[in-house]
């Protein structure tokens, strides 16, 4: 069940067993996206693809384990891999150089900050925003394009 908060418009969802067995057996694609290196083995997704669900996601936390059980090629993997996050790190990720690359991607940011997507309160995704383009440890800018790719082949 999901429940938003009408003062701060954050979601918070109860995952009861109940309701995952509804749930679960009922989703056509997972998407289980993070950063190559950074997520705790959850075993969440692997439901979900024991139950039919497409994968969508990168090469890390459980995914991993599923593509050396199942394949890879059984899943929807884009995206930066661990040595390519050490690199990046190496070099220095700047979140304004992935922004003024790809158009996409500005135009997402653009809207957002605008309050396109929420019109009555046009600040709400000012902190989200803000930490993605000066704050973003995770590097979410540099695996945009290949997530968006990857999802022409879903």
């Amino acid at each position: 069940m999901m429940q938003v908060s009408n003062i701060t418009g954050t979601v918070r969802y109860n995952n009861r067993v109940s309701l995952a067995e509804k749930v679960i057996p009922a989703t056509d694609l997972s998407e289980q996206i993070s950063t190559a290196g950074t997520e705790a083995s959850g075993t969440g997704n692997m439901k979900f693809m024991l139950n039919g669900a497409l994968t969508i996601g990168t090469m890390d936390g459980a995914n991993v384990e599923m593509a050396e059980e199942a394949g890879e090629e059984n899943m929807f993997i884009f995206g930066m891999r661990v040595e390519d996050v050490a690199e990046l790190d190496k070099k220095g990720y700047d979140a304004m150089s992935y922004y003024n690359a790809i158009p996409e991607l500005k135009q997402v940011m653009d809207q957002i900050k605008s309050g396109f997507f929420s019109p009555k309160n046009p600040d709400l995704f000012k902190d989200i925003t803000e930490m993605l383009m000066k704050y973003d440890r995770f590097k979410v800018f540099a695996d945009f394009e290949a997530y968006v790719k990857c999802q022409h082949f879903v």
